[in-house]
Parts: structure tokens; sequence; C-alpha cells
């Protein structure tokens, strides 16, 4: 019966896989042929091989004239060339935290994918921390060519608290001494994730520099619409790439997902250009202006039988003691068991009395004390009376001031055109350790960025995914892309239940075989059980008779069931003295059968 039922969850479940396998097929051929042709997407996927092969990891290359900055940092020597610890201070913090003293490691990942695969890892956590590069060529914003920066985090035990963005220097003699950066240091720009409890940022700040003063502003990118949640909790490497053209858009994509763009004139807070006007500081509101648009009704009079006085709720009239109630009878008294502690003090302490308990006369009574009628809502009850609201004749509308030329006004129309950048850092402070940072690139070329992920990002989560993926992954992603099978499972879900069912209640029939077996027993009439045991009888004493042929036969029976016999040099004799006396002690016959069976099955 154990096996049946088995097979029958067995087949259940596979029902239902093909179910739903079939379901999820017939949903994604319904979507591509929805609106009646195929769209021809080109596959922007990384050139790896397909099916089992093995993915192989090649460090990517790097062509110096197509970068102003690379470092997939796998050769450990040469990247430790290009960086620079910093030795500074914080401004304005205690002494004892103000070093920039965390930890940065070249490393593989925590979970290696390829040994020869290196990253830049923050170690330490609760600790300030700065390192930066030079470009190898600056990045001057006066070429017609766009601002390509292009990395990877890994945040290897998740994120709560702490950024893992970068700054973009500005070229010019505070950056000059890489050793003295810090969080005073001009940068240009500053993006990447950053999140902090429930705030999560994805930072694109820019620095603008008034052209009529020369006073710099940062201006802060507007949110994106959606949450970035995943990056900080799968501790899976993700690509972060920021792109700003010449005609001042932009676009941020995470994993080549465009998740915000815009224009650096218009989705930028403050706005890169001020208002041409501005409120006069000098104009102040008239004492007379009336700003209410309703007013009381001065013809309005109270009504002569308004009472304001009246209660909104009032003892029931009508209302009777109910029986039973004990109304000499207080709800708590004076716990009579308690006594005054030994070391109370009157005259600190005041007069003692004993706590309140509940009057145990009042458990069975109805009530107890002195009886109060329930309250009523008062129907004479009107509450204050105010006068009815009009239109204000003198309601002049809200007061402003009057608007006056901005005398600092100007009109950037080219914000793109920023202070040249002349090297990368990561100053940073997190409440998470084993932070890595991986295939960092700054170029002119959106083509040579999306061919650096594909030798690299691409290739590396195409084998995570491949290594984690599993039916159950597959089956959650099409339960979120298709909402349609859960449905489906439920179905399935239902049949492999009734077949379970099924062969529970078929066990009816082996039940009647037992009954029948019980009434042969009363007769001593041969059961089947009963053939096979004279059967094995039979063939024991064949077996007995003649031992040589198991041996020209390579028998090696004896061996196998030795840990489960005495001794597997006992001759024959001894094995039937232990037989009859097993028969002697035994008392029901089915007793006998069953240790008969078991010494066939221990010689076997």
């Amino acid at each position: 019966m154990k096996a049946k039922l088995g097979r029958a969850l067995i087949f259940g479940a596979c029902f239902s896989c093909i179910l739903l396998m079939t379901v999820a097929g017939a949903e994604v051929e319904a979507d591509d042929f929805e609106d009646g042709f195929v769209e021809d997407v080109q596959d922007e996927s990384p050139n790896v091989a397909a099916g089992d092969e093995e993915i192989v990891y090649e460090s990517p290359p790097i062509e110096p004239k197509k970068f102003h900055f690379a470092d997939h940092f796998d050769n450990v020597e040469e990247s430790r060339k290009l960086w620079t610890l910093s030795q500074a201070k914080k401004d304005d913090i205690a002494e004892e935290i103000s070093k920039y003293d965390g930890i940065w490691n070249w490393e593989s990942p925590q979970r290696i994918v390829w040994a020869k695969d290196k990253g830049l890892v923050l170690k330490s956590k609760a600790k300030h921390a700065a390192i930066s590069a030079r470009l190898s060529k600056q990045f001057d914003f006066k070429k017609d060519k766009p601002l390509v920066v292009q990395y990877e985090v890994t945040l290897q035990e998740g994120q709560e608290c702490g950024g893992s963005y970068l700054k973009l220097l500005s070229a010019g003699k505070e950056t000059e001494d890489l050793t003295k950066f810090n969080d005073k240091s001009p940068y240009t720009i500053m993006f990447g994730p950053d999140k902090c409890g429930n705030d999560v940022k994805m930072h694109f700040i820019f620095r603008h520099v008034n052209p009529i003063n020369g006073t710099i502003t940062e201006k802060h990118c507007n949110k994106p619409k959606n949450r970035l949640e995943e990056p900080f909790k799968d501790k899976l490497p993700h690509l972060y790439q920021l792109v700003v053209h010449p005609d001042n858009s932009f676009e941020i994509r995470v994993d080549h997902k465009i998740i915000n763009e815009g224009s650096l004139l218009t989705d930028f807070k403050p706005a890169v250009n001020p208002p041409a006007e501005i409120d006069d500081p000098n104009d102040q509101k008239p004492a007379n202006w009336d700003e209410r648009e309703k007013i009381p009704d001065p013809s309005s009079q109270k009504p002569d039988d308004w009472d304001e006085d009246a209660p909104p709720q009032l003892p029931d009239p009508n209302a009777v003691m109910p029986d039973g109630w004990l109304e000499d009878e207080p709800d708590m008294i004076f716990d009579p068991t308690a006594s005054k502690p030994d070391d109370w003090d009157a005259e600190i302490d005041g007069e003692w009395e004993a706590p309140l308990v509940d009057n145990p006369a009042c458990e069975k009574a109805v009530g107890c004390g002195k009886w109060k009628a329930p309250l009523i809502p008062n129907p004479e009850y009107k509450g204050k009376w105010r006068a009815a609201m009009i239109e204000n004749p003198n309601y002049q509308g809200k007061w402003a001031p009057r608007k006056i030329q901005n005398p600092d006004f100007f009109e950037d129309l080219k914000p793109f055109r920023m202070t040249p950048i002349g090297a990368v850092g990561l100053e940073l402070w997190s409440m998470s350790s084993d932070i890595l940072f991986d295939n960092l690139i700054i170029t002119d070329d959106v083509n040579v960025a999306r061919d650096f992920a594909a030798n690299s990002f691409d290739i590396k989560r195409k084998y995570i995914d491949r290594e984690s993926d599993s039916f159950f992954n597959k089956v959650v992603e099409l339960t979120k892309t298709y909402p349609s099978i859960w449905g489906v499972s439920l179905v399935a879900f239902v049949i492999l239940l009734v077949i379970v069912v099924y062969y529970k209640f078929s066990r009816a029939k082996p039940q009647d075989s037992a009954a029948k077996a019980a009434d042969a027993k009363k007769t001593d009439a041969l059961q089947p059980d009963d053939e096979d045991q004279v059967d094995a009888e039979e063939d024991d004493a064949g077996d007995d008779s003649d031992p040589s042929a198991d041996k020209a036969n390579g028998d090696n029976s004896s061996q196998e069931s030795t840990p489960l016999s005495a001794s597997p040099k006992k001759s024959k004799s001894d094995l039937d003295d232990k037989e009859s006396k097993l028969e002697q002690n035994a008392e029901p016959k089915e007793t006998t059968a069953k240790a008969t069976r078991k010494r066939q099955v221990r010689k076997e």
C-alpha cells in the first residue's frame, strides 16, 4: 500500500509540473503573438558559450585610447599602483573617529566564481574609508562626447546603512595630492547607491558653477519612481551606469535597465537656472488686507429657545434598578487578609491602609454600590450656536509680495559643461563590511562601456544565474510573470489530492482480505502466506542438503548476511536444535510462522 501511495504522489507531482509548464508555455506564446506580429529584438546578452558549455572568464581587455580610466582589479600588482590611500582626517569631528582608517584590500569575492576575478574590497565597517586614483587622461566636458561612468558593486554582507557611490574629483590644485582626499575635496559628480534604514537613494549630484559670481551649488537629481531594494539584500553583483550627454540629457541604469532619466535643466533640485523674477523682500502686507473668503453672517441671530447649556446626555428616566442589585454593598473592600508590614513607618509612609480587592459578595450579584440610571442622548441638546457663513464682500485674495527682477539671474543652457574631472575616489562610511567594487571604467563611448560589461559583469551574472537556477526559481518567476498559473496550480493540487484520497480509501479491499484470513485461521485453512512458508521451508531443505552446490556456484550469501547471523560456521544440527526450542516456547501459531520467515530472510 505504501508503494502504491508513493507512486500516486509521484504521478500527481509529475502531472502538476507538466500542467504548469504547459500553461506557462501557452501564456508565453500568447503574449508573443498578441499583437499579430513578432518583433525582431536585438540580443544584447553577453557573447558566451550557450547550452551546457562551460562559461570561461577572462579579464576584459583594456585599450588605453578608449578609456579615461579603467581597472578590472584582476592584476593586483598593477592595480595597487593606480590607487592612493587617504591619510587625511575629517574636520569638525572627534579625534578618535576623524581618521580615514578603513581597510581596503584586493581579493576574490566571498562567492568565488573564478579565482582570477578580483575586486577592491572595503573590509571594515563603522569606519571612515577613502581611496582614490588618478585618471589616465582628464575628462573635459568641452568635447561633443558623453560622459560614461560604469562600475560593479557586490554588497557581500548586505547593507542596512551606508553608501557605495563614487566621487569624480574635479581637476585642480585641491586634488593634486590624493593622500589628502577627504569629504571636503571638490568633486564634479557623485554617483551611486546609498541606503540607511528605509531611505534608499541612487545619487546623481553635480556641482554647478555660477557663471556670474563663481559660486558652486550642488544639484541633486530627482529620485527614481521605483525603489531599489534588491541590490542591498541579495548579495549579488550589480552594475551601475551613468551616461550624461552633451545635450544635457542623462540616463541611469542598473543591470542595463534604465531606472531614471531626464535633463540637467529640469530634473534637479535646486534648478540649474534661477528664476528671472523674485519676491520683493521690501514689500509688506498691508494691515487692512482681508484674506478671509467667508465670514459669519452678521444678520444671523441665535434663536430664543436655543439652550447652549443643555448636556449632550442625560439619565434614562424610564430605567429601573435591576432586581438583586446590592446597593448597600461597595464594589471594592479592604483586603481582610492583608497586614501592615513590620517596617511601615507612619510618620514617613503615612497611615497604613489595606489594599482594595473585589468585594466577594458582588461576584454572584447583578451589581453592587449606588445604582445610577444609564445615560441616553438628550433630545434637547443643540450644542454651541454659530452664525451661518457667507461670502466675504471685502475679500481681497491671498496676499503675495510683488515681483522684481532677480539681480542674480543667469541662464546656463549648457550645464553639461562641468568642471573637468581629474581623479575618481571612494569616500565612504558603512555599517556593513566586505563591500566589493569591480570593473570601474570612465569613457566617452557608450558602446565601449557595453562591450566591457559584456566581457565582465554579464558573463559573471550568467554563470551565477545558471548555478543557482532551479525548478523552484523557475516556478516563482513564472508565477510572477503569469499570475494565472496560481489557478492552474490549485487545479493540479486538487487533482493530486483526489489521487491520494482514492488510494487511501482503496485500502477497503485489503481489509476485506484480512477478515477472510481471520476466518480461515479459525478453521485452520491453508492461506497463501502459509503456502509461501511451506515452499520456503522446502527450499531451505534443498539448500541445506547440498552446501557444496553453493560453493560451486560462488554463492556469497553467508558473507553478506554475517552481521545478522550469530556465527557463519554453525552446523545444521545446532540450527535445528535452536529451531525446535523456538517452536516449544512459541505460544501462537502466527508467531512461529513469522520466526520461520525471519530465518529464511537471514539465510538469503
